[in-house]
């Protein structure tokens, strides 16, 4: 744990994330309509579910990084673009998937897709999605962009069964969990970044440095999320309070819990996480609170900005480079 934790969570000043937002207004509005232009299909309910997914709120947080990763090296071309969509493309389809694994009946505070449509449909539409997204990918003519992406599902695809495996196991480490959402979260955040400075055409060294930055700040992102189950409201989270728990998800918090709880404590989280129980959660959620789970996670979560932060240093000084810089700060401070 670093001595200096907290230090971006409790000392930096609040960041205002549509400041941030508001450098890419122009470029993420073409992103939105090559969105729109390429979910019209003849199949209606593909229509239907992908811009009720599409529109659903959501922060657009990884196109977003490509368009001002792009912008700090120097602008954003055609191809920027068209990455940008294939990226909110991915991530809406694992979004669909991940809610019929988790049977989520509530995303960004309204009813889940499956919920609405039933989990065929979800299942299939986010399939349409992937193959769309590598559809408009080959219009950039790269390879290397190709290979990134290809490997980017299928790291996505790893985590989401290492997961699965995961659930309802309290014997999952710290180490185990991380690497869960190294491939299933960060990853993508990595591949947004990466794929800007490969459109750009920069040196080995400043690719290598932005996917760093986005795999440190997708792991500080999910790391943050999860400690939000156990400290958000469930207006600002947008689901159900306790949803990890009930899916047997052994998050970080509750394995720090269950190492520095009593034997009793510990049990108690043990047999929720085995059974799912839901009806635990605010068992667990005073446990959560009385080990200092939640700070922990915060503590790591701080780390992993701070390394994030540390990746830029090969960007030259721009307004673009630190919208980077307070987006780390922002995936820490966030309420939800």
């Amino acid at each position: 744990m670093a001595s200096n934790s907290k230090i971006l969570s409790e000392t930096s000043a609040p960041i205002d994330f549509n400041l941030i937002k508001n450098l890419t207004a122009k470029e993420a509005q073409a992103v939105d309509q090559l969105i729109i232009n390429e979910l019209s299909s003849d199949v209606i309910l593909i229509n239907q579910m992908g811009h009720y997914i599409v529109g659903n709120g959501g922060k657009r947080l990884r196109p977003m990084l490509l368009l001002l990763a792009a912008k700090a090296l120097g602008g954003v071309n055609n191809n920027h673009l068209i990455l940008a969509a294939v990226i909110e493309f991915i991530h809406t389809a694992t979004l669909l998937h991940d809610d019929v694994v988790d049977e989520s009946d509530l995303r960004r505070g309204k009813e889940s897709a499956n919920a609405v449509w039933g989990n065929a449909a979800s299942v299939l539409v986010g399939d349409y999605l992937y193959s769309s997204a590598f559809e408009m990918m080959v219009r950039t003519g790269n390879m290397r962009v190709m290979e990134i992406l290809s490997k980017t599902t299928t790291a996505i695809a790893e985590g989401e069964v290492l997961q699965l495996l995961n659930c309802n196991n309290p014997e999952t480490t710290e180490t185990k969990y991380l690497d869960v959402i190294a491939r299933k979260t960060a990853i993508l955040f990595s591949a947004a970044t990466r794929l800007s400075a490969v459109i750009a055409g920069t040196s080995l060294e400043t690719e290598e440095s932005l996917a760093q930055y986005g795999q440190h700040l997708g792991i500080a992102f999910q790391l943050i999320d999860d400690a939000l189950d156990y400290k958000a409201s469930q207006e600002d989270l947008g689901k159900n309070l306790g949803d990890d728990l009930a899916e047997g998800k052994p998050t970080l918090p509750l394995i720090y819990a269950i190492q520095n709880g009593t034997e009793a404590e510990a049990n108690t989280i043990i047999n929720a996480i085995k059974d799912g129980n839901r009806e635990a959660f605010h068992d667990v959620y005073a446990i959560v609170k009385s080990t200092h789970a939640i700070t922990y996670t915060e503590q790591r979560a701080d780390e992993e900005a701070e390394k994030a932060i540390h990746a830029l240093s090969v960007l030259p000084a721009s307004e673009y480079k630190e919208a980077l810089v307070s987006l780390a700060k922002f995936s820490v401070q966030r309420n939800y």
